[in-house]
């Protein structure tokens, strides 16, 4: 027979096993039973063009998918549309952290980045997203940037200084390196030129916001001594001039940088020359 101590002893280890035991079993029940919540349908109408079917016109193809499954982002509900319901749905993405620009498209009329473009959760609005306007599209939202990038090489975006310091590096003053803030930061997503109608009606030869922005960049910083031979490639009627402050570059901007004024100093230098 125990004791009556050794009985009591025993007696705080049941309870515990018992408690846990219980609430083992209430925990597995709570995740056995999901939680149910009213769908939060939204319809998305997306751009379809298929270059292997030449003959078929583009298209808006409507998808509606339940936003209490999806992340928060536009970049989400067009993955979930692709990894669940269409894959051969076709866009370009990357980082999905505002850093790489490769998820640029035109979202319900404005250029943006769908990583960073929220979803307007209003059951009864659809969504509308495009490619980037007026640029020739390899397929779906994915445009042809070739020409973007081949204006991009042509303004050498690079440092260039044919005497370089004898030891250590270029010095900036924090005044001189201030001046590349809101300059550098450029991702070329290409939203700003694609929203330029100056850029729509010229592309071929006005070299467009994003493009001079970094030109500017260049021209400002105080370690190249190129400024005067970068100067002299804008000096001519369609490269720059073409620009006419519409300001549509600075509205758009995912990266709420300012295009529009970079091109108002490179002009102010040109004219002081």
């Amino acid at each position: 027979m125990q004791s009556l101590a050794a009985r009591s002893a025993l007696t705080p280890l049941k309870l515990r096993s018992a408690a846990l035991r219980g609430f083992t079993s209430s925990a597995a029940k709570r995740q056995a039973v999901a939680a149910k919540s009213t769908p939060l349908n939204k319809e998305f109408k997306i751009y379809r063009w298929n270059p292997d079917e030449p003959a078929k016109k583009p298209e808006l193809q409507s998808y509606t998918i339940n936003l209490n499954e999806c992340g928060p982002m536009i970049l989400d509900a067009l993955i979930k549309i692709k990894n669940e319901v269409d894959p051969t749905l076709t866009f370009r993405r990357s980082c999905r952290e505002g850093i790489c620009g490769s998820c640029a498209m035109n979202i319900n009329g404005q250029n943006t980045l769908a990583c960073l473009c929220r979803i307007d959760r209003t059951e009864s609005k659809d969504t509308k997203i495009y490619p980037l306007p007026h640029m020739y599209v390899v397929k779906d939202l994915v445009p042809d940037l070739t020409l973007f990038y081949k204006q991009y090489k042509s303004i050498e975006p690079y440092l260039q200084n044919d005497n370089p310091p004898a030891h250590g590096e270029f010095l900036q003053s924090p005044e001189e390196r201030r001046k590349l803030d809101g300059l550098y930061e450029c991702i070329l997503c290409a939203c700003c030129s694609t929203s330029c109608p100056s850029y729509w009606w010229n592309q071929d030869e006005y070299l467009g916001p994003a493009t001079l922005m970094q030109a500017y960049r260049w021209i400002a910083d105080s370690r190249d001594s190129y400024g005067a031979h970068r100067k002299e490639k804008l000096q001519n009627e369609m490269s720059l001039y073409r620009c006419h402050t519409i300001f549509n570059c600075a509205r758009t901007c995912p990266k709420g940088l300012n295009p529009a004024a970079a091109i108002a100093k490179i002009k102010l230098e040109l004219a002081a020359d």
